[in-house]
């Protein structure tokens, strides 16, 4: 199930699973299920917005790492951008890179942390290539501030 916020104008807001959902619709699923985590549909845009950010219920944030305005959010899936980071932060949990964690977000830490260290174009020339450098960079004592880290510990 695809976790929601019922929205202004009782619109679902996806807030986690984006990847999933948008893998879905690129299979041609009409339909998924979803899971209303709060119905805030009673509240105008502004109020929503507030709310959902204040609850970490949105990472206004374009394919650049950079916060862009609550009117920038994509408003389909579909409109979704693709962040190399992101893909290759997912991975690399996926990988051992680092724990999964309850920190709302914490693999777009992850993937700012990775586009401060790594070249966008040499994730997409070679991907696995750029895993394994992102696994020897989570180990490392400079990703020690981020959520779910589990690289060694010098004495």
């Amino acid at each position: 199930m695809i976790p929601v916020l019922l929205g202004p104008k009782k619109r679902h807001y996806v807030i986690d699973h984006h990847h999933l959902a948008r893998a879905l619709q690129e299979e041609g699923v009409e339909s998924v299920l979803v899971t209303v985590v709060a119905d805030l549909h009673k509240l105008d845009k502004d109020a929503f917005w507030t709310v959902a950010d204040h609850k970490s219920w949105v990472h206004p944030y374009d394919a650049s790492g950079v916060r862009v305005g609550f009117d920038a959010v994509p408003k389909r899936i579909e409109d979704l951008a693709d962040d190399p980071f992101r893909s290759l932060a997912g991975e690399l949990r996926r990988a051992g890179g680092f724990a999964k964690d309850t920190t709302p977000f914490s693999e777009f830490l992850w993937a700012d942390f990775l586009r401060r260290n790594l070249k966008r174009k040499s994730i997409e020339r070679d991907f696995t290539q750029s895993l394994e450098g992102a696994l020897r960079l989570a180990k490392s004592p400079e990703a020690g501030y981020l959520p779910g880290w589990c690289g060694p510990i010098e004495n």
